[in-house]
């Protein structure tokens, strides 16, 4: 198969190149044969490396030579179409193999990172990175990671680790370097980035970086799932990828406690803040805490679903995006590369002719002196008038921004002055308004006098009429005739009671209120 060839040239091109240890571009088929046998034995494909004696007449292979004989002998044996799963296994055991024969060239130059983070970042190398013709020895190969994806990898690595990632200092530190190879990249990680990691920093770290990149796991998290004999909410951990969905007890994903199958034919929706998960076999209830995290899985099921029936997977398909992306980029610049040649051409040509016009020139010089010096005066005019012309357009745009300056400033002022005269108007309002309420007072407080001067006036006759009441009973008291004692006559004294005038009115009169 193809595909599989084309996604594990890169960590089969890492184990053929340790394999030449003379540094020629070739190893010899003895060697070659015990890589093959094993590539075979992990493909279910047995004495594929017989066929090396009879290929070609040399003892040694170079790598293009080699790959042409996995693709025949080896890769176009397997099914033509093979499931996503199956295809990451193979790649799985395929890099494993490859980096049991190559890691020798590489642990010995590490002094941080354990064996089993350097196998992860040689996944992760051999994943992101391009077999390129080495621009040095046209005959030779070379396993490239361009600076974007090893800034991609790096920025991952340090924002796992809880750090800020610095765009401008990485760009800074790598210059003008088109890519890495795998040494250099391990170099630059360590001294750079995992300089001062511990271990268990680090391993969380690069398993990111694998779950990302090698797993192809589009999300993780925390989800409800509604049993299927026991119809209630349980809590599980979740994992997706592009052809299942796996759950577990917990995060730690020891326990794995089931899978989904994702096929073209699933789907899903939501319904009553629900995810519903439409399989071929039955339908999954899942639920989420809040509505975002709802909308995310919606998404990342959807995603998953439409890559469940390729064989490239998620990230490699994003992978080939930013590659097909960069070839464009890089065809653009040479095309521009390419004008600026030609135009570079086009002025060495015309530089060329101009020699040949002012040797010609030189030569009628003489003849012709004069009229070249009518030229030189026209075409020093023509320079004045120009130069003239642009001191005319340079006052005339200098004028034209100080109008336009004052008009803006005109305009400032214009609008303060209607900004002061709405002002004036509200006040001028309010001052109406107050000035009606205070006037409405005044003809209350006038209305009000007129009253109390009424009352007053009223109050004034009530108290004449009492002071003529009093005269007059002070009067009678006077009139009183004054009677001998009843002893003297020798009379039976009687009680003779009188009644004088009251001094109280008849009738209840109306009460007295002073008011200030």
């Amino acid at each position: 198969m193809a595909t599989l060839l084309k996604n594990v040239t890169n960590c089969i091109w890492q184990a053929f190149n340790s394999l030449d240890t003379d540094d020629t571009g070739t190893v010899v088929k003895s060697k070659l044969k015990v890589l093959t046998a094993n590539i075979g034995i992990l493909l279910d494909l047995y004495s594929v490396e017989k066929g090396l004696e009879h290929y070609r007449s040399t003892t040694t292979l170079n790598f293009q030579h080699y790959k042409y004989y996995l693709l025949r002998e080896v890769f176009l044996s397997l099914p033509n179409i093979l499931s996503l799963p199956v295809l990451q296994g193979f790649e799985s055991n395929i890099d494993e193999t490859c980096w049991l024969i190559c890691k020798k060239d590489f642990i010995s130059k590490c002094q941080v990172l354990p064996e089993d983070c350097m196998y992860k970042l040689f996944r992760v190398f051999c994943f992101l990175s391009e077999l390129i013709v080495d621009p040095e020895r046209p005959n030779r190969f070379q396993v490239i990671m361009d600076t974007s994806e090893v800034g991609l990898v790096a920025s991952q690595i340090v924002t796992s680790l809880g750090a800020d990632w610095d765009q401008s200092g990485f760009e800074e530190l790598i210059g003008n370097a088109n890519g890495f190879q795998f040494g250099t990249f391990l170099t630059l990680l360590e001294k750079r980035y995992l300089a001062d990691v511990d271990r268990a920093g680090l391993v969380e770290a690069l398993n990111a970086v694998t779950n990302t990149f090698i797993d192809d796991i589009i999300k993780k998290g925390v989800l409800l799932k509604r049993g299927y004999l026991l119809p209630t909410l349980r809590e599980y951990w979740f994992v997706l990828k592009p052809c299942q969905l796996l759950y577990y007890k917990n995060e730690e994903e020891k326990e794995q406690c089931g899978s989904i199958t994702l096929d073209p034919r699933c789907w899903v929706d939501s319904n009553l803040q629900r995810i519903m998960l439409h399989t071929t076999e039955r339908t999954f209830e899942l639920a989420t805490k809040d509505h975002r995290s709802r909308l995310q899985w919606l998404s990342a099921l959807k995603l998953a679903i439409s890559y469940s029936a390729g064989t490239e997977g998620y990230q490699r398909t994003l992978l080939r995006r930013r590659q097909k992306r960069r070839k464009a980029e890089l065809q653009e610049k040479h095309r521009r590369s390419s004008i600026i040649h030609d135009m570079d051409v086009q002025l060495q040509a015309e530089k060329q002719a101009r020699a040949a016009m002012e040797i010609q020139a030189k030569e009628l010089k003489v003849a012709s002196e004069k009229h070249v010096e009518e030229l030189e005066c026209l075409l020093e005019e023509e320079t004045q008038a120009k130069r003239d012309e642009e001191i005319v357009r340079n006052l005339q745009a200098r004028v034209l921004r100080e109008e336009w300056e004052k008009r803006e400033e005109l305009e400032r002022l214009q609008e303060e002055h209607i900004l002061l005269l709405e002002q004036e108007r509200e006040k001028r309002k309010e001052f109406e308004i107050k000035q009606r309420e205070k006037e409405n007072q005044l003809l209350e407080a006038q209305q009000r006098l007129i009253e109390l001067e009424a009352e007053k006036q009223r109050l004034d006759d009530e108290l004449t009429r009492a002071q003529k009441k009093i005269s007059v009973s002070e009067k009678a008291v006077a009139s009183i005739t004054i009677v001998e004692p009843a002893e003297t006559l020798n009379i039976k004294p009687q009680v003779k009671v009188r009644r004088t005038m009251s001094f109280i009115p008849s009738t209840k009169e109306r009460p007295i209120h002073f008011y200030k």
